[in-house]
């Protein structure tokens, strides 16, 4: 790619008559970030999508490529590449026609077709199977199909709208791997929306969680999940305890956090003293442990794993889901339990 454009995104709002899909979302994507948009059904990451391919008109706002406002530009003048989650290959062209779509239609000659088409099929390691007809491919080969197909023509932005969603947990698992390698390979600015939190960790260089067309965090993925803002944004990016509590003392580095299970030391986040705050906890945050910040309880059920078991704790601020790795032992059930918890584990959010 000779260009490597940022996207960003001002003030940007889409209505569908009384209902507000998007509502003034500002967003800065940095050139060639793989970017992940994530949120529940209906929060608006598609919606955000189709208005950056063009597809969608917005009610407001702007839309730049670097320094380009295509706010108002058709989407077939955007040169964006776009990844649906149907694949929606051509049934009746082979491999070959179907990735050099988009290049005809653009008057490339038929040398520099065959040039780029095999350049772009061996990308996504299909380059023996140009001549197949998609009912002859896996899904997982399909959507390389469609990726060859989007970065064919050397879109300045790549997008992406679920492209995995439709496959098998195994194969999910190896295309994470191959878009990951692809991404950094063509080095392209890349939009991609999906509801799968995982995809979005083990990818993403940054990404957005969206909830009724409102970015509620944006970030690296580690801030996102280990320094959550709200109780909304720590549930939706994995599991974790909520514990009940009120702010004793607080300076800028730290607070007490005094609960119905003693007092927590906090080193993410801050609330004034004497405020009612809740406490994000993940369940492989807490270490079977005496010391300080610790919880103590009764273990009522355990699930061994292998690797891991799951444990559920009654404790005074309820009961506690704790993941243990490497277990020493099948089962806790039964066992008092000293459960605890690093200062920077205890995320104070910004809501009760």
């Amino acid at each position: 790619m000779d260009t490597v454009l940022p996207i960003r995104l001002e003030k940007l709002r889409c209505e569908f008559g009384s209902t507000v899909a998007v509502d003034s979302v500002d967003l800065q994507i940095p050139a060639g970030a793989l970017y992940f948009m994530l949120g529940p059904s209906g929060c608006g990451k598609t919606t955000l999508l189709r208005m950056i391919a063009g597809f969608q008109e917005p009610t407001g706002g702007k839309i730049f490529f670097g320094d380009r406002d295509v706010t108002n530009t058709p989407a077939e003048k955007r040169n964006t590449g776009m990844v649906f989650q149907s694949y929606a290959l051509w049934p009746h062209l082979s491999v070959f026609d179907n990735v050099a779509f988009g290049l005809q239609v653009r008057g490339v000659s038929a040398a520099e077709q065959k040039k780029r088409v095999g350049a772009a099929l061996e990308m996504v390691r299909m380059g023996n199977l140009a001549q197949r007809k998609p009912n002859q491919l896996s899904g997982g080969q399909q959507q390389r199909v469609a990726l060859a197909r989007a970065i064919v023509f050397n879109p300045e932005v790549l997008l992406l709208d679920e492209p995995l969603s439709n496959l098998d947990a195994k194969l999910r698992l190896e295309m994470r791997g191959e878009i990951k390698r692809i991404c950094s390979e063509i080095h392209m600015t890349t939009v991609y929306v999906t509801h799968d939190q995982k995809e979005a960790l083990s990818l993403a260089d940054g990404l957005l969680v969206l909830r009724d067309g409102h970015i509620e965090q944006a970030g690296t993925p580690k801030s996102v999940y280990q320094q959550p803002r709200n109780s909304f944004v720590a549930e939706f990016m994995g599991e974790t305890n909520f514990i009940a509590g009120t702010v004793k003392s607080s300076d800028a580095t730290s607070c007490e956090i005094e609960t119905a299970a003693g007092i927590l030391q906090s080193n993410c986040g801050a609330a004034g003293i004497g405020s009612k705050v809740t406490l994000s906890i993940r369940p492989e945050s807490f270490r079977i442990d005496d010391g300080p910040n610790c919880i103590r309880g009764l273990c009522k059920s355990s699930l061994y794993l292998g690797e891991m078991s799951q444990h559920q704790i009654d404790t005074p601020v309820g009961v506690l889901k704790v993941f243990e790795l490497d277990p020493r032992e099948t089962t806790r059930v039964g066992q008092q339990l000293s459960l605890r918890a690093q200062p920077d584990a205890v995320v104070v959010l910004a809501e009760k």
